[in-house]
């Protein structure tokens, strides 16, 4: 583990072996998405997934990957609005390769390239970032379960041209 370990204001939920990074200011979702994540596991719309952390997680680099884990107090803690704070099962650590930016000021509809990544500590991740008021669980869902080849496998001439309607690249892997 590497010395440049940072506590930040984020909840991490671990989907497989996948760790997402949920940011955004106070009272942007980021609960509500690790909780919505976690039942999305639950029902089988993702892979099993499990809190690391709520509220506040801490960050390290280790070699050229970025790993999350909870904050010692708040291990096993999460909010849900109307009911309060609650434990539920966790996991000490996950290695992140997802960041969730809430409330992003850049969030668009067919975002260029670019802000589909971020870096943090020198760690180049895969990005989404979700415009405020905007439900981030369906493109959380699709960043992980599609691929970049999901894309207009057959293109028509119009798309040829860039006059269509089909997704472009997905910050997903093949």
């Amino acid at each position: 583990m590497s010395e440049d370990s940072a506590s930040v204001h984020a909840s991490a939920v671990r989907i497989g072996n996948v760790g997402v990074l949920i940011r955004g200011p106070s009272g942007a979702g980021k609960s509500r998405l690790a909780f919505d994540l976690i039942m999305a596991g639950r029902s089988g719309l993702v892979e099993t997934a499990v809190l690391v952390g709520d509220d506040r997680v801490h960050l390290a680099t280790v070699g050229n990957e970025i790993v999350v884990r909870p904050a010692p107090v708040l291990a096993g803690l999460i909010e849900i609005r109307g009911l309060g704070i609650r434990r539920c099962d966790f996991v000490g650590h996950a290695t992140v390769g997802l960041v969730v930016d809430l409330a992003a000021p850049d969030a668009e509809r067919l975002p260029p390239p670019e802000a589909l990544k971020t870096t943090i500590s020198g760690v180049e991740l895969p990005r989404i970032p979700v415009g405020a008021g905007y439900q981030p669980l369906p493109l959380v869902v699709a960043a992980l379960t599609t691929t970049k080849s999901s894309s207009s496998v057959n293109p028509s001439g119009d798309c040829l041209k860039g006059n269509c309607n089909h997704m472009n690249h997905t910050i997903a892997t093949e």
